[in-house]
Protein backbone atom coordinates (compact mmCIF):
# COMPACT_ATOMS: atom_id res chain seq x y z
CA UNK A 1 0.00 0.00 0.00
CA UNK A 2 2.70 2.38 0.90
CA UNK A 3 4.87 1.46 -2.29
CA UNK A 4 1.42 2.20 -4.40
CA UNK A 5 1.36 5.78 -2.73
CA UNK A 6 4.83 6.87 -3.77
CA UNK A 7 3.91 5.58 -7.22
CA UNK A 8 0.92 8.03 -7.28
CA UNK A 9 2.96 10.58 -5.55
CA UNK A 10 5.89 10.47 -8.24
CA UNK A 11 3.14 10.60 -10.97
CA UNK A 12 1.54 13.87 -10.28
CA UNK A 13 5.11 15.15 -9.38
CA UNK A 14 6.08 14.80 -13.33
CA UNK A 15 2.59 16.07 -14.60
CA UNK A 16 3.27 19.43 -15.14
CA UNK A 17 0.81 21.74 -17.49
CA UNK A 18 2.76 23.54 -19.76
CA UNK A 19 1.50 26.40 -22.65
CA UNK A 20 1.86 25.92 -26.35
CA UNK A 21 5.08 27.50 -26.62
CA UNK A 22 6.99 25.24 -23.82
CA UNK A 23 5.60 22.39 -25.75
CA UNK A 24 6.64 23.39 -29.14
CA UNK A 25 9.87 23.80 -27.53
CA UNK A 26 10.11 20.66 -25.75
CA UNK A 27 9.14 19.31 -29.40
CA UNK A 28 12.08 20.78 -31.47
CA UNK A 29 14.73 19.73 -28.79
CA UNK A 30 13.57 16.20 -28.43
CA UNK A 31 13.61 15.97 -32.78
CA UNK A 32 17.10 17.79 -32.52
CA UNK A 33 16.27 20.80 -34.24
CA UNK A 34 18.03 22.92 -31.84
CA UNK A 35 20.31 21.76 -28.69
CA UNK A 36 19.83 24.56 -26.51
CA UNK A 37 17.37 27.48 -26.30
CA UNK A 38 17.72 31.36 -26.79
CA UNK A 39 15.43 34.05 -26.55
CA UNK A 40 15.00 37.84 -26.85
CA UNK A 41 12.89 40.75 -26.01
CA UNK A 42 13.12 42.99 -28.99
CA UNK A 43 11.63 46.55 -28.34
CA UNK A 44 12.16 49.12 -30.98
CA UNK A 45 13.20 52.49 -28.86
CA UNK A 46 9.91 54.66 -29.83
CA UNK A 47 8.19 55.10 -26.47
CA UNK A 48 7.92 53.65 -22.91
CA UNK A 49 7.15 49.97 -22.24
CA UNK A 50 3.62 49.02 -21.37
CA UNK A 51 2.12 45.97 -18.96
CA UNK A 52 1.81 44.43 -22.26
CA UNK A 53 5.52 44.38 -23.07
CA UNK A 54 5.94 42.95 -19.24
CA UNK A 55 4.27 40.04 -20.13
CA UNK A 56 6.48 39.83 -23.52
CA UNK A 57 9.61 40.26 -21.26
CA UNK A 58 9.05 37.71 -18.66
CA UNK A 59 7.62 35.17 -20.94
CA UNK A 60 10.86 35.29 -23.17
CA UNK A 61 13.25 35.58 -20.01
CA UNK A 62 11.12 33.16 -18.17
CA UNK A 63 11.66 30.35 -21.10
CA UNK A 64 15.30 31.41 -21.13
CA UNK A 65 15.18 30.34 -17.66
CA UNK A 66 13.34 27.25 -17.61
CA UNK A 67 15.34 25.59 -20.39
CA UNK A 68 19.13 26.81 -18.87
CA UNK A 69 18.82 28.86 -22.20
CA UNK A 70 20.18 32.49 -22.96
CA UNK A 71 18.29 35.64 -22.64
CA UNK A 72 19.06 38.92 -24.83
CA UNK A 73 18.17 42.00 -24.87
CA UNK A 74 18.67 43.81 -28.55
CA UNK A 75 16.90 47.20 -29.39
CA UNK A 76 14.99 47.10 -32.90
CA UNK A 77 16.72 50.29 -34.08
CA UNK A 78 16.43 49.97 -37.54
CA UNK A 79 14.05 53.36 -37.65
CA UNK A 80 15.87 57.01 -36.56
CA UNK A 81 12.86 58.97 -37.72
CA UNK A 82 11.15 57.80 -34.26
CA UNK A 83 13.84 56.51 -31.82
CA UNK A 84 15.47 58.43 -28.94
CA UNK A 85 18.21 57.51 -26.05
CA UNK A 86 15.72 58.55 -23.50
CA UNK A 87 13.54 55.55 -24.27
CA UNK A 88 16.72 53.04 -24.76
CA UNK A 89 17.61 53.91 -21.16
CA UNK A 90 13.97 54.10 -19.88
CA UNK A 91 13.75 50.50 -21.53
CA UNK A 92 16.45 49.19 -19.54
CA UNK A 93 15.39 50.47 -16.45
CA UNK A 94 12.16 48.79 -16.49
CA UNK A 95 13.87 45.44 -17.97
CA UNK A 96 15.99 45.39 -14.52
CA UNK A 97 13.53 46.32 -12.42
CA UNK A 98 11.24 43.16 -14.15
CA UNK A 99 14.34 41.11 -12.62
CA UNK A 100 15.54 40.11 -16.45
CA UNK A 101 19.02 39.72 -16.29
CA UNK A 102 20.22 40.78 -19.53
CA UNK A 103 24.02 41.46 -17.84
CA UNK A 104 26.74 41.22 -21.36
CA UNK A 105 23.99 40.62 -23.52
CA UNK A 106 22.98 43.56 -24.44
CA UNK A 107 22.34 44.08 -28.51
CA UNK A 108 21.63 46.94 -30.84
CA UNK A 109 20.22 45.96 -34.32
CA UNK A 110 22.29 49.26 -35.41
CA UNK A 111 25.14 47.15 -34.71
CA UNK A 112 24.38 45.20 -37.30
CA UNK A 113 23.95 47.36 -40.23
CA UNK A 114 26.62 46.23 -41.84
CA UNK A 115 25.95 42.48 -42.05
CA UNK A 116 22.27 43.26 -43.29
CA UNK A 117 23.72 45.42 -45.95
CA UNK A 118 26.13 41.97 -46.77
CA UNK A 119 22.40 40.02 -46.40
CA UNK A 120 20.76 42.29 -49.14
CA UNK A 121 23.32 42.20 -51.66
CA UNK A 122 24.06 38.38 -50.98
CA UNK A 123 20.15 38.51 -51.96
CA UNK A 124 20.63 40.88 -55.30
CA UNK A 125 23.50 38.61 -56.85
CA UNK A 126 21.00 35.42 -55.72
CA UNK A 127 18.33 37.20 -58.16
CA UNK A 128 16.00 37.81 -55.05
CA UNK A 129 16.19 41.40 -54.60
CA UNK A 130 15.76 44.29 -56.52
CA UNK A 131 15.78 48.42 -56.67
CA UNK A 132 12.80 49.72 -57.67
CA UNK A 133 12.14 53.50 -58.82
CA UNK A 134 8.56 53.43 -57.88
CA UNK A 135 7.00 55.80 -55.05
CA UNK A 136 4.90 54.56 -51.80
CA UNK A 137 2.27 55.10 -53.48
CA UNK A 138 2.55 53.37 -56.77
CA UNK A 139 4.18 50.16 -54.69
CA UNK A 140 0.64 50.28 -52.95
CA UNK A 141 -1.24 50.72 -55.83
CA UNK A 142 0.85 47.87 -57.95
CA UNK A 143 0.15 45.22 -54.53
CA UNK A 144 -3.26 44.60 -54.68
CA UNK A 145 -5.62 43.53 -52.19
CA UNK A 146 -7.14 40.18 -50.70
CA UNK A 147 -9.13 39.68 -53.95
CA UNK A 148 -6.86 41.63 -56.20
CA UNK A 149 -3.26 39.71 -57.36
CA UNK A 150 -0.36 42.85 -57.46
CA UNK A 151 0.97 43.69 -60.76
CA UNK A 152 5.46 43.46 -61.25
CA UNK A 153 7.51 46.55 -61.00
CA UNK A 154 8.82 47.73 -64.48
CA UNK A 155 12.14 47.61 -62.59
CA UNK A 156 11.65 44.40 -61.78
CA UNK A 157 13.88 42.46 -64.13
CA UNK A 158 17.04 44.71 -63.83
CA UNK A 159 20.31 43.19 -63.91
CA UNK A 160 22.10 41.92 -60.87
CA UNK A 161 24.93 44.41 -61.91
CA UNK A 162 22.55 47.10 -62.35
CA UNK A 163 21.27 46.43 -59.20
CA UNK A 164 24.48 45.97 -57.36
CA UNK A 165 25.65 49.32 -58.86
CA UNK A 166 22.54 50.92 -58.21
CA UNK A 167 22.15 50.03 -54.16
CA UNK A 168 26.00 50.88 -53.81
CA UNK A 169 24.89 54.34 -55.03
CA UNK A 170 21.84 54.34 -52.81
CA UNK A 171 24.19 53.68 -50.12
CA UNK A 172 26.50 55.99 -51.06
CA UNK A 173 24.20 59.06 -50.52
CA UNK A 174 23.19 59.67 -54.54
CA UNK A 175 19.56 59.59 -54.23
CA UNK A 176 16.82 61.39 -51.63
CA UNK A 177 14.59 60.23 -49.56
CA UNK A 178 11.77 57.97 -51.26
CA UNK A 179 13.68 57.96 -54.81
CA UNK A 180 14.76 54.45 -54.67
CA UNK A 181 14.27 51.31 -52.50
CA UNK A 182 15.69 48.08 -52.45
CA UNK A 183 12.55 45.35 -52.82
CA UNK A 184 12.57 41.39 -52.09
CA UNK A 185 11.66 39.48 -55.21
CA UNK A 186 9.09 37.03 -53.75
CA UNK A 187 5.68 36.57 -55.48
CA UNK A 188 3.11 39.66 -56.39
CA UNK A 189 0.55 36.89 -56.89
CA UNK A 190 0.95 35.82 -53.65
CA UNK A 191 -2.29 35.68 -51.33
CA UNK A 192 -0.40 37.21 -48.70
CA UNK A 193 0.39 40.33 -49.23
CA UNK A 194 3.38 40.65 -47.30
CA UNK A 195 5.19 38.83 -50.18
CA UNK A 196 4.44 40.78 -52.94
CA UNK A 197 7.91 41.63 -53.21
CA UNK A 198 8.48 43.50 -49.87
CA UNK A 199 10.53 46.96 -49.52
CA UNK A 200 13.62 45.49 -47.30
CA UNK A 201 15.53 48.64 -47.92
CA UNK A 202 14.84 52.64 -48.04
CA UNK A 203 17.04 55.26 -48.36
CA UNK A 204 16.27 58.19 -45.07
CA UNK A 205 19.08 60.89 -44.65
CA UNK A 206 18.79 60.57 -40.66
CA UNK A 207 20.46 60.88 -37.89
CA UNK A 208 21.00 57.64 -36.14
CA UNK A 209 20.93 57.77 -31.93
CA UNK A 210 23.61 54.71 -32.49
CA UNK A 211 25.41 55.06 -35.40
CA UNK A 212 25.25 59.09 -36.20
CA UNK A 213 25.85 59.80 -39.76
CA UNK A 214 27.49 56.70 -40.98
CA UNK A 215 24.35 55.12 -42.72
CA UNK A 216 21.77 56.80 -45.28
CA UNK A 217 19.87 53.84 -45.92
CA UNK A 218 18.13 51.54 -43.39
CA UNK A 219 16.67 48.52 -43.29
CA UNK A 220 13.19 47.54 -42.83
CA UNK A 221 11.87 45.95 -39.81
CA UNK A 222 10.77 42.45 -41.56
CA UNK A 223 13.99 42.15 -43.16
CA UNK A 224 15.99 43.47 -40.09
CA UNK A 225 14.49 41.60 -37.60
CA UNK A 226 15.11 37.91 -38.60
CA UNK A 227 18.40 38.42 -39.57
CA UNK A 228 19.46 40.05 -36.03
CA UNK A 229 17.70 36.94 -34.51
CA UNK A 230 19.82 34.75 -36.91
CA UNK A 231 23.12 36.21 -35.63
CA UNK A 232 22.64 36.15 -32.26
CA UNK A 233 21.66 32.36 -33.08
CA UNK A 234 18.05 33.06 -31.31
CA UNK A 235 16.05 29.62 -31.33
CA UNK A 236 12.85 30.78 -30.95
CA UNK A 237 11.50 33.84 -31.49
CA UNK A 238 8.58 34.93 -29.34
CA UNK A 239 6.10 37.79 -30.79
CA UNK A 240 2.74 38.50 -30.67
CA UNK A 241 -0.12 37.98 -33.23
CA UNK A 242 -0.21 40.83 -35.44
CA UNK A 243 2.98 39.06 -36.99
CA UNK A 244 1.70 35.65 -37.35
CA UNK A 245 0.55 37.12 -41.71
CA UNK A 246 4.63 38.01 -41.52
CA UNK A 247 6.08 34.55 -40.54
CA UNK A 248 6.45 33.54 -44.38
CA UNK A 249 8.77 36.87 -45.12
CA UNK A 250 10.17 35.88 -41.76
CA UNK A 251 11.45 32.53 -42.90
CA UNK A 252 12.16 33.38 -46.48
CA UNK A 253 14.56 36.20 -45.47
CA UNK A 254 16.61 33.73 -43.28
CA UNK A 255 16.08 30.61 -45.94
CA UNK A 256 17.38 32.84 -48.65
CA UNK A 257 20.28 34.36 -46.72
CA UNK A 258 21.46 30.93 -46.14
CA UNK A 259 21.56 31.26 -42.10
CA UNK A 260 22.60 27.89 -40.46
CA UNK A 261 19.98 26.82 -37.85
CA UNK A 262 17.80 29.65 -38.65
CA UNK A 263 15.26 30.58 -35.38
CA UNK A 264 11.98 29.67 -35.27
CA UNK A 265 9.10 32.01 -35.08
CA UNK A 266 5.64 31.82 -32.34
CA UNK A 267 2.90 33.89 -31.69
CA UNK A 268 1.04 34.25 -28.81
CA UNK A 269 -2.02 36.43 -28.02
CA UNK A 270 -1.50 39.82 -26.95
CA UNK A 271 -2.30 41.01 -23.34
CA UNK A 272 -5.38 43.94 -23.55
CA UNK A 273 -6.44 45.51 -20.31
CA UNK A 274 -9.67 46.89 -19.95
CA UNK A 275 -10.07 50.72 -18.74
CA UNK A 276 -6.14 51.76 -19.57
CA UNK A 277 -4.16 53.43 -22.74
CA UNK A 278 -1.40 51.68 -24.20
CA UNK A 279 -1.34 53.23 -27.58
CA UNK A 280 1.69 55.21 -27.61
CA UNK A 281 0.23 58.19 -30.01
CA UNK A 282 -2.76 58.38 -27.85
CA UNK A 283 -0.01 58.59 -24.76
CA UNK A 284 2.13 60.99 -26.78
CA UNK A 285 -1.30 63.29 -27.54
CA UNK A 286 -1.84 63.16 -23.43
CA UNK A 287 1.67 64.06 -22.55
CA UNK A 288 2.31 67.13 -25.01
CA UNK A 289 -1.67 68.14 -24.08
CA UNK A 290 -0.43 68.28 -20.41
CA UNK A 291 -3.11 65.69 -19.61
CA UNK A 292 -0.81 63.76 -17.81
CA UNK A 293 2.66 64.89 -16.42
CA UNK A 294 5.08 62.44 -18.70
CA UNK A 295 4.72 58.97 -19.77
CA UNK A 296 5.29 57.89 -15.83
CA UNK A 297 2.08 59.08 -15.25
CA UNK A 298 0.44 57.07 -12.38
CA UNK A 299 -2.74 56.49 -14.59
CA UNK A 300 -1.31 55.14 -17.36
CA UNK A 301 0.18 51.66 -17.52
CA UNK A 302 4.11 52.31 -18.67
CA UNK A 303 5.92 49.88 -16.71
CA UNK A 304 7.73 53.25 -15.53
CA UNK A 305 4.19 54.61 -14.24
CA UNK A 306 3.37 51.32 -12.80
CA UNK A 307 6.45 51.27 -11.11
CA UNK A 308 6.15 55.34 -9.76
CA UNK A 309 2.29 54.65 -8.44
CA UNK A 310 3.85 51.74 -6.37
CA UNK A 311 3.61 48.80 -8.07
CA UNK A 312 5.95 46.05 -7.24
CA UNK A 313 7.79 43.75 -10.12
CA UNK A 314 6.31 40.42 -7.77
CA UNK A 315 2.78 42.05 -8.57
CA UNK A 316 3.40 42.67 -12.32
CA UNK A 317 5.05 38.66 -12.10
CA UNK A 318 2.11 37.46 -10.96
CA UNK A 319 -0.40 39.25 -12.76
CA UNK A 320 1.02 37.71 -15.86
CA UNK A 321 1.35 34.29 -15.08
CA UNK A 322 -1.94 34.73 -13.99
CA UNK A 323 -3.11 36.05 -17.59
CA UNK A 324 -0.96 33.15 -19.14
CA UNK A 325 -0.15 32.11 -22.39
CA UNK A 326 -2.67 31.64 -25.58
CA UNK A 327 -3.33 31.81 -29.26
CA UNK A 328 -6.76 33.42 -28.92
CA UNK A 329 -6.63 37.66 -27.72
CA UNK A 330 -9.13 38.53 -25.05
CA UNK A 331 -9.10 41.47 -22.25
CA UNK A 332 -8.21 41.27 -19.01
CA UNK A 333 -9.88 43.06 -15.95
CA UNK A 334 -7.68 45.90 -14.73
CA UNK A 335 -9.14 44.62 -11.31
CA UNK A 336 -6.81 41.78 -11.76
CA UNK A 337 -4.19 43.90 -11.55
CA UNK A 338 -5.26 45.60 -8.83
CA UNK A 339 -5.84 41.67 -6.70
CA UNK A 340 -2.39 41.02 -7.87
CA UNK A 341 -0.61 44.21 -5.65
CA UNK A 342 -2.80 43.58 -2.92
CA UNK A 343 -1.46 40.34 -2.65
CA UNK A 344 1.80 40.86 -2.64
CA UNK A 345 1.68 43.84 -0.92
CA UNK A 346 -0.61 42.59 2.48
CA UNK A 347 1.92 40.74 4.42
CA UNK A 348 4.97 43.04 3.39
CA UNK A 349 4.11 46.49 3.69
CA UNK A 350 3.25 48.14 7.88
CA UNK A 351 -0.30 49.11 8.55
CA UNK A 352 -0.34 52.91 9.59
CA UNK A 353 -2.84 55.86 10.12
CA UNK A 354 -3.32 58.67 8.13
CA UNK A 355 -6.24 60.35 7.96
CA UNK A 356 -7.24 61.98 4.60
CA UNK A 357 -9.87 64.32 4.84
CA UNK A 358 -9.02 65.10 8.23
CA UNK A 359 -11.52 67.01 11.17
CA UNK A 360 -10.59 67.83 14.77
CA UNK A 361 -11.14 65.79 17.62
CA UNK A 362 -11.12 66.89 21.24
CA UNK A 363 -10.96 64.45 23.82
CA UNK A 364 -12.33 66.87 26.56
CA UNK A 365 -11.08 64.99 30.20
CA UNK A 366 -8.02 63.83 29.08
CA UNK A 367 -5.19 65.94 30.67
CA UNK A 368 -4.20 69.43 28.75
CA UNK A 369 -0.71 69.29 27.47
CA UNK A 370 -0.03 65.59 28.60
CA UNK A 371 1.23 62.92 25.87
CA UNK A 372 1.28 59.18 25.53
CA UNK A 373 3.12 56.77 23.70
CA UNK A 374 0.70 53.61 22.75
CA UNK A 375 1.58 50.48 20.67
CA UNK A 376 0.36 49.46 17.47
CA UNK A 377 1.45 46.17 15.79
CA UNK A 378 2.88 46.83 12.16
CA UNK A 379 0.61 43.79 10.79
CA UNK A 380 -2.21 41.71 11.99
CA UNK A 381 -1.58 39.33 9.08
CA UNK A 382 2.18 39.31 9.75
CA UNK A 383 3.16 39.11 13.55
CA UNK A 384 7.29 39.05 12.57
CA UNK A 385 6.93 42.91 11.15
CA UNK A 386 6.61 43.62 14.84
CA UNK A 387 5.13 46.90 16.27
CA UNK A 388 5.82 50.72 16.89
CA UNK A 389 4.92 53.16 19.41
CA UNK A 390 3.20 56.27 18.40
CA UNK A 391 2.17 59.42 19.73
CA UNK A 392 -1.70 59.73 21.83
CA UNK A 393 -2.86 63.42 23.26
CA UNK A 394 -5.93 65.17 24.32
CA UNK A 395 -6.41 66.75 20.29
CA UNK A 396 -6.78 64.36 17.27
CA UNK A 397 -7.16 64.26 13.68
CA UNK A 398 -10.31 61.55 12.52
CA UNK A 399 -11.61 60.84 9.26
CA UNK A 400 -14.54 63.76 8.49
CA UNK A 401 -16.46 60.51 7.49
CA UNK A 402 -16.07 58.77 11.23
CA UNK A 403 -18.57 61.53 12.51
CA UNK A 404 -22.12 62.56 11.78
CA UNK A 405 -24.64 64.46 14.16
CA UNK A 406 -27.67 62.62 12.67
CA UNK A 407 -26.50 59.01 11.71
CA UNK A 408 -28.53 56.66 9.66
CA UNK A 409 -29.12 53.15 10.64
CA UNK A 410 -26.09 50.82 10.70
CA UNK A 411 -23.89 53.70 11.68
CA UNK A 412 -21.62 52.58 14.46
CA UNK A 413 -18.68 55.75 13.71
CA UNK A 414 -19.15 58.65 16.00
CA UNK A 415 -22.48 60.35 16.83
CA UNK A 416 -23.57 62.20 19.74
CA UNK A 417 -23.96 59.59 22.73
CA UNK A 418 -22.13 56.94 21.13
CA UNK A 419 -19.00 55.19 22.46
CA UNK A 420 -16.26 53.85 19.82
CA UNK A 421 -12.47 52.52 19.77
CA UNK A 422 -9.76 54.62 19.01
CA UNK A 423 -7.39 51.82 17.28
CA UNK A 424 -4.91 50.77 20.14
CA UNK A 425 -6.00 53.79 22.04
CA UNK A 426 -8.92 54.48 24.29
CA UNK A 427 -12.49 54.21 24.57
CA UNK A 428 -14.36 57.31 23.68
CA UNK A 429 -17.60 58.78 23.75
CA UNK A 430 -19.18 61.66 21.33
CA UNK A 431 -20.51 64.04 23.69
CA UNK A 432 -21.24 67.20 20.26
CA UNK A 433 -19.38 69.24 17.47
CA UNK A 434 -18.30 72.53 16.65
CA UNK A 435 -19.59 74.11 13.17
CA UNK A 436 -18.45 77.31 11.15
CA UNK A 437 -21.38 79.86 9.70
CA UNK A 438 -21.42 77.92 6.83
CA UNK A 439 -22.94 74.83 9.10
CA UNK A 440 -19.19 72.19 8.65
CA UNK A 441 -18.49 70.40 11.44
CA UNK A 442 -14.97 72.12 12.48
CA UNK A 443 -14.31 70.26 15.84
CA UNK A 444 -15.94 67.13 17.12
CA UNK A 445 -16.09 66.71 21.04
CA UNK A 446 -15.78 63.42 23.16
CA UNK A 447 -14.33 61.91 26.53
CA UNK A 448 -12.55 59.26 27.18
CA UNK A 449 -12.66 56.39 29.41
CA UNK A 450 -8.83 56.06 31.35
CA UNK A 451 -9.53 52.35 32.12
CA UNK A 452 -9.30 51.21 28.41
CA UNK A 453 -5.97 52.01 27.58
CA UNK A 454 -4.82 49.78 24.76
CA UNK A 455 -8.61 49.27 22.68
CA UNK A 456 -9.72 47.00 24.68
CA UNK A 457 -12.47 46.52 27.93
CA UNK A 458 -15.30 44.22 28.75
CA UNK A 459 -17.44 47.15 27.19
CA UNK A 460 -18.51 45.73 23.76
CA UNK A 461 -18.44 48.91 20.98
CA UNK A 462 -19.39 48.16 17.41
CA UNK A 463 -17.21 51.12 15.74
CA UNK A 464 -13.37 51.27 15.91
CA UNK A 465 -11.23 54.34 14.00
CA UNK A 466 -8.30 54.99 13.25
CA UNK A 467 -6.46 58.60 14.27
CA UNK A 468 -3.20 60.63 14.71
CA UNK A 469 -2.07 63.12 17.17
CA UNK A 470 -2.90 66.50 16.16
CA UNK A 471 0.68 67.70 18.15
CA UNK A 472 2.56 65.56 16.31
CA UNK A 473 0.67 64.85 13.29
CA UNK A 474 2.45 65.57 9.88
CA UNK A 475 0.66 66.79 7.33
CA UNK A 476 1.25 65.55 3.43
CA UNK A 477 -0.49 65.59 0.11
CA UNK A 478 -1.85 62.55 -1.46
CA UNK A 479 -2.94 61.30 -4.45
CA UNK A 480 -6.00 59.38 -5.89
CA UNK A 481 -6.27 57.62 -9.03
CA UNK A 482 -9.43 56.32 -11.11
CA UNK A 483 -8.90 55.29 -14.60
CA UNK A 484 -7.87 58.01 -16.77
CA UNK A 485 -10.56 56.02 -19.67
CA UNK A 486 -14.15 54.51 -19.14
CA UNK A 487 -14.37 51.80 -21.50
CA UNK A 488 -18.34 51.05 -20.30
CA UNK A 489 -19.00 54.65 -21.61
CA UNK A 490 -16.87 53.88 -25.23
CA UNK A 491 -13.02 54.12 -24.52
CA UNK A 492 -13.22 56.82 -27.67
CA UNK A 493 -15.18 59.57 -28.84
CA UNK A 494 -17.02 60.44 -31.72
CA UNK A 495 -14.08 62.35 -33.23
CA UNK A 496 -11.70 59.65 -32.56
CA UNK A 497 -10.10 61.31 -29.10
CA UNK A 498 -10.16 59.63 -26.04
CA UNK A 499 -13.00 59.96 -23.49
CA UNK A 500 -11.18 61.09 -20.42
CA UNK A 501 -12.52 60.47 -16.80
CA UNK A 502 -12.46 63.99 -15.63
CA UNK A 503 -11.94 62.56 -11.80
CA UNK A 504 -9.03 60.37 -12.94
CA UNK A 505 -6.86 62.19 -10.48
CA UNK A 506 -7.69 64.03 -7.03
CA UNK A 507 -5.21 65.74 -4.50
CA UNK A 508 -5.30 66.22 -1.24
CA UNK A 509 -3.22 68.25 0.25
CA UNK A 510 -4.24 68.46 4.14
CA UNK A 511 -3.75 65.10 4.97
CA UNK A 512 -2.56 64.33 8.43
CA UNK A 513 0.19 61.04 9.06
CA UNK A 514 2.03 59.49 11.69
CA UNK A 515 5.36 61.03 12.33
CA UNK A 516 7.36 57.91 10.61
CA UNK A 517 5.64 58.32 7.45
CA UNK A 518 7.14 61.65 7.10
CA UNK A 519 10.69 59.79 6.42
CA UNK A 520 9.40 58.02 3.73
CA UNK A 521 11.72 57.78 0.48
CA UNK A 522 10.25 57.36 -2.94
CA UNK A 523 8.75 54.38 -3.79
CA UNK A 524 8.42 53.58 -0.10
CA UNK A 525 4.99 52.00 0.42
CA UNK A 526 2.68 51.32 3.20
CA UNK A 527 -1.14 50.18 3.52
CA UNK A 528 -2.90 53.36 5.16
CA UNK A 529 -5.59 52.55 7.28
CA UNK A 530 -8.77 51.79 5.99
CA UNK A 531 -7.94 54.07 3.10
CA UNK A 532 -5.84 51.96 0.58
CA UNK A 533 -2.19 51.33 -0.28
CA UNK A 534 -0.03 54.59 -1.05
CA UNK A 535 3.64 54.78 -2.68
CA UNK A 536 5.84 57.79 -1.42
CA UNK A 537 6.33 59.77 -5.60
CA UNK A 538 9.65 59.43 -7.00
CA UNK A 539 9.11 62.76 -8.87
CA UNK A 540 7.62 64.64 -6.17
CA UNK A 541 8.70 63.63 -2.84
CA UNK A 542 11.74 65.54 -0.68
CA UNK A 543 13.19 64.63 2.37
CA UNK A 544 10.86 65.03 5.51
CA UNK A 545 7.80 65.67 2.99
CA UNK A 546 6.67 63.11 1.18
CA UNK A 547 3.77 63.07 -1.27
CA UNK A 548 1.95 59.55 -1.67
CA UNK A 549 0.07 58.24 -5.11
CA UNK A 550 -2.47 55.31 -3.17
CA UNK A 551 -1.72 52.02 -5.71
CA UNK A 552 -4.58 50.30 -4.64
CA UNK A 553 -7.88 50.52 -2.46
CA UNK A 554 -8.49 47.84 0.00
CA UNK A 555 -11.45 46.50 -1.56
CA UNK A 556 -11.53 44.09 -4.33
CA UNK A 557 -13.56 43.62 -7.51
CA UNK A 558 -12.08 41.15 -9.01
CA UNK A 559 -13.03 37.27 -8.08
CA UNK A 560 -10.96 34.53 -8.63
CA UNK A 561 -11.72 31.55 -10.92
CA UNK A 562 -12.90 28.53 -8.91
Amino acid sequence: MEKEKEVLEGAEKEVVSKNFIEQEIDKDLAEGVYDHVQTRFPPEPNGYLHIGHAKSILLNYGLAQKYGGKFNLRFDDTNPTKEKTEFVESIMEDVKWLGADFEDRLFFASNYFEQMYECAVFLIKKGKAFVCDLSAEEIREYRGDFTTPGKESPYRNRSVEENLRLFEEMKEGKYQDGEKVLRAKIDMASPNINMRDPVIYRVAHMNHHNTGDAWCIYPMYDFAHPIEDAIEHITHSICTLEFEDHRPLYDWVVRECEFENPPRQIEFAKLYLTNVVTGKRYIKKLVEDGIVDGWDDPRLVSIAALRRRGYTPESIRMFVDMVGVSKANSSVDYAMLEYCIREDLKLKRARMMAILDPVKLVIDNYPEGETELVELPNNLENPELGSRMIPFGRELYIEREDFMEEPPRKYFRMFPGNEVRLMGAYYVTCTGCEKDAEGNVTVVHATYDPETRGGSSERKVKGTIHWVAAATAKKVECRLYENIVDEEKGKLNEDGSLNLNPNSLTILKECYVEPALAEAKPYDSFQFVRNGYFCADSHDSKPGAPVFNRIVSLKSSFKLPK
